[in-house]
C-alpha cells in the first residue's frame, strides 16, 4: 500500500485487488464516493463505505478529515476528476494517506451495485 500512497493514485485494477484484500482482512481503508446522490443511486462500486457529494464538501470535509486522520482513504467518482480535487484538499490539510481512484467508475470492471 505504501507504494500506492507514494504515487497518490490507484487505478481500477489495483482498487479491485485491494477491495478483495480488505474483504480478506489483509488491508484496511475507507472508500468514499464523492459523486452526487443521483449518480451514486444509478450505480456505484461494491464496497463503497461513504457517499460524500463534492457539491456539499464544505458541510462534511472537517468531520471526515477528523474521523479518518489515522486511516487510508480512497476517493472515487465518475472519472477521477472530482475525487482528485477532494484528495488534494485533504492532503493540503495534512491527511497524507489518501488515494485518488483514477478513471473512476467509468473505468472500473469490478462489481457494480445498482
Amino acid at each position: 500500500m505504501q507504494a500506492l500512497l507514494n504515487k497518490g493514485i490507484i487505478n481500477s485494477q489495483e482498487l479491485y485487488d485491494m477491495l478483495d484484500e480488505r474483504d480478506e482482512g489483509k488491508v484496511d481503508f475507507v472508500l468514499i464516493d464523492v459523486r452526487e446522490n443521483t449518480e451514486y443511486n444509478m450505480a456505484h462500486l461494491k464496497g463503497v463505505d461513504m457517499i460524500k457529494p463534492s457539491s456539499t464538501f464544505t458541510a462534511w470535509h472537517e468531520e471526515v478529515l477528523a474521523d479518518t486522520k489515522d486511516k487510508t482513504v480512497i476517493f472515487t467518482c465518475h472519472t477521477g476528476s472530482r475525487s482528485g480535487e477532494v484528495q488534494k484538499i485533504f492532503k493540503k490539510n495534512g491527511h497524507l494517506a489518501t488515494l485518488n481512484h483514477v478513471g473512476g467508475i467509468a473505468s472500473y470492471r469490478g462489481p457494480i451495485e445498482r
